[in-house]
Order: structure tokens, then C-alpha cells, then sequence
């Protein structure tokens, strides 16, 4: 049967329009219409929200996608994420736990003006012969075996188009999701409301403390997503290219109520009482904010991502878990390249049926296992100690696994999905387990302990294996065994370091043996002194490994534990 295009999709975003770029660099003759209801150029700085980039996103734009030289040229270098944990008022940001990388960071990430960069990509994509359709309205897609139809509004006039694909990519419009009843809830009520404002802001002006500005290289702290940390809530403030600034507060509803800052001026009153040195800087902007946005209990999931039926959903269309880690792009670089794949694949002749169960079943797994990274953890935020442990904690866990997978071309590799996911307690099984097992801990400890700390720089880069997984997450292993056996080693530094940290808060709240052996896959302050020291007793348990010791013990903030 004859279709109009062979890939019809529906939004004209980031996810879209990368997608469609993708599909083009791949195969040029598969032809490719986008359908966006946004009727002429984004504006600048105030369009949407997801900014802020790290590697994983990073390595699809710049690498898969070719696009190195244009972010370099039009948008900032991003120098990783930066955090300032809560501290007597927060009044004095010198005096506040400050915690981020001293350095230029080895893999380059980028802060993205979204305004720009979807108008361009829409001009990029143009010159490959991409159909760009805007102002439209969708107004109901046809689902059938024999191909797919698209019924749209265009200057008031009903039209249709017929496609072999059809991909969502609507956002949270969620078109196809909501037609077809795949919304799957999560146990993950947070809520957020966002502004842009004219002009830099520049956080390192806030102190006059020349030894704290100049601890890190001048400028890298203004380039940084910046995290202001208090109990149940964190505020960004994300620079962008055309010279303005985003700033986001995102709160847990158990600590701050919607409601005292879903407005904006309910917004300033917030900050005033929350972080007032943040506060004092927005006054003079109040005149030059752009924008007021809000999303109240943002996360969902989907039941399916990839039908057999030759559509799906990408970026939004299909989950969304939290902006914490800055994951968007991410989410869209894995979705489009499983979709991609599939789409090129079967142009080439291949049957995608099977190839499809699985990517849709990873996806699925994926963004299930990286749930518990934020379930519940808000009420951690105001924590130093065990917030710099977990933030490093989950440094280590993106960049030595998925990430790693991703710059390897593993998500597309279906002898690598075996591999690591499809047996009995398989590399995926044991990494989601540990990882599941050291989040509970965190939540554990912080129920039990928070100290009072201040005045203190955390920099994760000075823990060597931490810097070396960042430095190799892009260094493409020459089989797949190779990739395997890197996987599982990092997945034995991670279980090393999950001991340890384990070792160390144990033997302070149960009082354990310091060279207590630990079962990095049973860690839990749950259990009591006699049941941690039998299930150290295992032959799964990890003896204490003094390299392990020393190297994480640039995060702790109280004692050093060096051995």
C-alpha cells in the first residue's frame, strides 16, 4: 500500500525534531513529515523547560547526531551539576556545603536555550528534506496493520496524511498514550513551577569571600546546573545562551505545598522564606521575568513504548520521572535511537517484531529501575553528608552502566540485551537489585541521622574511580565481549563502593566491626548488629578493600576514613 510518507511525527520538539534528524542521517530516502501545532519560532530563553543536558543526552547530540560544532557555537559549555546544601538561613552561600567538580569535567555537556535550538533544528532538518508542517492540529490518529492515518486542522481546513509510521512525540500532550490507555501512574508526587528572567546571574558575585570564589576556576560555577538543597525541595538556576537565566523550584508536597508557590508572586514568597539570599538577587528581575510555568504531579509512565504494530511514543509522549539528574534528553536519545533503529530496519527489509518486544521491554525496565533513584528522596535534600554520598553514588551508577552502554551502541545490540538482561540473575538483574538495595539504605540512614555541617567542598572528581568512569564513558570498546566484561567491572567497583559505604555508616549507628565484610546486595539498617555480621559471614560479602576506603573518603564530611 501506498503511503504518503513512510514516518509520520506528531510534535515538532526537541524529541521530534531529533528524531527526525536521526532518521535522515541514517537513511535519507525514508521520507519524514512532522506535524507541530506551534504556528511560528519559538522564543528565546522562555519556551520550555529541560535546558540543562548531561553526558549520556550529550554524546546522542554531539555524536549520534552530529551536531558538536553547533552546540559549540550557539549554546554554553555546561560544567556538570552543582549543589548547595541548606545552612543556618541560607543567608551566606560561602558558608553552605557546597558540592561539584573544581574542574573542567572530561565529557563535555552543554545548557541548551530550547527557543534556539528547536528553530534551528527545524531549519536543519528542513535541508534534508524533512516535510515540516506547523500550525497544525491533530485531531485523531487511525491505528491500522495495513498503515496508519493522521487527521489534522490546517488553516481551518480538514487533511489527512497516511504513513507506514506513526511516533508521538507531543510531549505531555500524550496523544497516542491517551488514545490508546497506556498511562501507567507512579508512586512520585512532586511539583514544580519555573520563570526565565533577563541577564545572567552569576552565583559565585553572591559571596565576597575571595577564597571561596576562587577555590574552583573562575566562571565554571555560573556554567553549572546549580541546586539550592533544603529539605524537600530543590531551586535551579540554569544559564542560557541568549544570555538569560532559567530558575526552577521543585518541591515535594509533604514539605512545601503546591500551592504556596504555584504563582509567581506566590513564587518570590516562597524563595523569600526558603532561600532568601536567592531571593535578594531575583528582586531587582521581578520587572524581567519572561515566563511563569507550572506542572503539578509531573511524573507518569507508559505500559508500552514501541508497538509491533510500526508506532510509538518518544520523550514525553511517553514517561517522564524527574528533572533532579537533568535526564530529558537522555530519555529522548535512548527512545529515538530504539525507534530509529526499528524504523530503518524494517525499511531495509528486516521483521522487526521480536527486535521491538525487546526494545520496548528494556525501555520499560529501564525507567522502572531508575525510579527509586528519586522515590521518597526529597526528604533527604536538606542532608549533606548523605546527599554528597548518594549524588556520587548515582554519578557512578550513570556513567559506568547506561551511559556506557549507550556510547557503545549496546540498546541496539540485540546479543548485548541478551547478554546483560534476558537470564537468570543476568547483569541487569544484579545492577537494578544493588542499585534498589543502596536507595532504601540512604533512606534508611537519613531517617536516623542528619548533621549539622557547613563550610565544606565536596568535589566528586577527587574520588579516582568516580573521575574514571566519567573519563570512560565515551571510549568505544572494540567487541562485545570487551563491552561486557567493562560492564561487569564497573558493576564490581559499584558493589565495592556500596560495601564501604555501608561499612562506614554501620560501624557508627550499629556499632559493627570496622572491617565489618558487607553483602553489598543486603545492606540495611533494618537489620541489627548479629544479623549484619553473619550476613558478613557470606561468600557474596565484600572484606574491607582499603583502596575502596581511601578513595571515597574525600566524602566524608565530618572524619576522613583513610586506612
Amino acid at each position: 500500500m501506498q503511503h504518503d510518507y513512510d514516518v509520520i511525527i506528531l510534535g515538532g520538539g526537541m524529541a521530534g525534531l531529533t528524531l527526525a534528524l536521526q532518521i535522515k542521517q541514517k537513511q535519507a530516502d525514508i521520507s519524514v513529515a512532522v506535524l507541530e501545532k506551534r504556528s511560528k519560532k519559538a522564543p528565546h530563553a522562555a519556551h520550555k523547560v529541560g535546558e540543562s543536558t548531561v553526558e549520556l543526552g550529550t554524546y546522542y547530540l554531539r555524536e549520534e547526531l552530529n551536531l558538536k560544532d553547533y552546540l559549540e557555537e550557539n549554546h554554553l559549555h555546561k560544567h556538570g551539576l552543582r549543589f548547595y546544601f541548606s545552612q543556618d538561613g541560607n543567608e551566606a552561600i560561602d558558608k553552605r556545603v557546597e558540592y561539584g567538580a573544581r574542574n573542567e569535567l572530561y565529557v563535555p555537556s552543554h545548557q541548551i536555550d530550547r527557543g534556539i535550538f528547536e528553530n534551528d533544528l527545524v531549519d536543519i532538518v528542513s535541508r534534508l528534506g524533512v516535510e515540516i508542517k506547523l500550525g497544525v492540529h491533530i485531531s485523531d490518529v487511525d491505528l491500522s496493520d495495513e498503515g496508519h492515518t493522521v487527521f489534522y486542522k490546517e488553516n481551518g481546513e480538514e487533511k489527512q496524511l497516511t504513513s507506514n509510521w506513526v511516533v508521538d512525540a507531543t510531549g505531555r500532550t500524550n496523544l497516542l498514550k491517551r488514545k490508546e490507555g497506556l498511562k501507567k501512574e507512579i508512586n512520585h508526587n512532586i511539583n514544580a513551577a519555573w520563570f526565565r528572567v533577563e541577564g545572567e546571574i552569576d552565583v559565585e558575585s553572591w559571596s565576597d569571600n575571595e577564597s571561596w570564589k576562587n577555590y574552583i576556576n573562575p566562571g565554571l560555577r555560573r556554567l553549572g546546573t546549580v541546586h539550592f538543597m533544603g529539605k524537600g525541595y530543590w531551586l535551579w538556576f540554569i544559564p542560557l545562551s541568549s544570555g538569560n537565566t532559567s530558575i526552577g523550584i521543585v518541591a515535594d508536597p509533604r514539605f512545601h505545598d503546591f500551592s504556596s508557590f504555584n504563582k509567581l508572586e506566590k513564587a518570590y514568597d516562597w524563595l523569600e522564606k526558603n532561600e532568601p539570599l536567592c531571593a535578594k538577587h531575583l528582586a531587582a528581575k521581578k520587572d524581567k521575568v519572561l515566563d511563569f510555568r507550572i506542572l503539578k504531579n509531573y511524573s507518569y509512565n507508559s505500559t508500552l513504548f514501541y508497538s509491533t504494530n510500526n508506532w510509538g511514543v518518544v520523550g514525553e509522549a511517553g514517561a517522564f520521572l524527574d528533572p533532579f539528574y537533568s535526564p530529558g534528553a537522555d530519555f529522548i536519545s535512548l527512545a529515538n535511537s530504539w525507534m530509529t533503529d526499528l524504523i530503518v530496519r524494517e525499511r531495509s527489509g528486516e521483521n522487526v517484531y521480536t527486535r521491538t518486544i525487546v526494545y520496548d521491554k528494556v525501555h520499560s525496565r529501564l525507567f522502572e529501575n531508575w525510579i527509586p533513584i528519586y522515590q521518597d528522596k526529597y526528604e533527604l535534600f536538606d542532608n549533606p553528608q548523605i546527599m554528597c554520598v548518594k549524588i556520587t553514588w548515582d554519578f557512578a551508577v550513570y556513567w559506568g552502566i547506561p551511559s556506557l552502554i549507550f556510547t557503545n551502541g549496546g540498546f541496539i545490540n540485540l546479543n548485548i540485551l541478551k547478554s546483560l538482561f534476558t537470564t537468570h540473575n543476568s547483569f541487569g538483574e544484579r545492577f537494578a537489585k544493588l542499585n534498589k538495595q543502596v536507595q532504601d539504605f540512604y533512606l534508611d540512614w537519613g531517617r536516623i541521622e542528619n548533621k549539622t555541617i557547613f563550610d565544606t567542598y565536596i568535589d566528586p572528581m577527587a574520588v579516582p574511580f568516580v573521575a574514571d568512569l566519567q573519563k570512560g564513558l565515551e571510549y568505544i570498546h572494540e567487541s562485545e565481549e570487551k563491552l561486557i566484561n567493562k560492564l561487569e567491572e564497573n558493576l564490581l567497583i559499584l558493589e565495592k563502593m556500596a560495601a564501604e559505604i555501608f561499612r562506614v555508616v554501620s560501624a557508627r549507628i550499629k556499632n559493627t566491626p570496622f572491617d565489618l565484610s558487607v553483602d553489598p546486595y543486603k545492606v540495611s539498617l533494618k537489620l541489627n548488629k548479629e544479623e549484619l555480621i553473619e550476613f558478613g559471614k557470606a561468600e557474596t560479602a565484600h572484606a574491607l578493600d582499603k583502596y575502596m576506603a581511601n578513595a571515597i573518603s574525600a566524602l566524608w564530611l565530618k572524619e576522613k576514613v583513610i586506612i
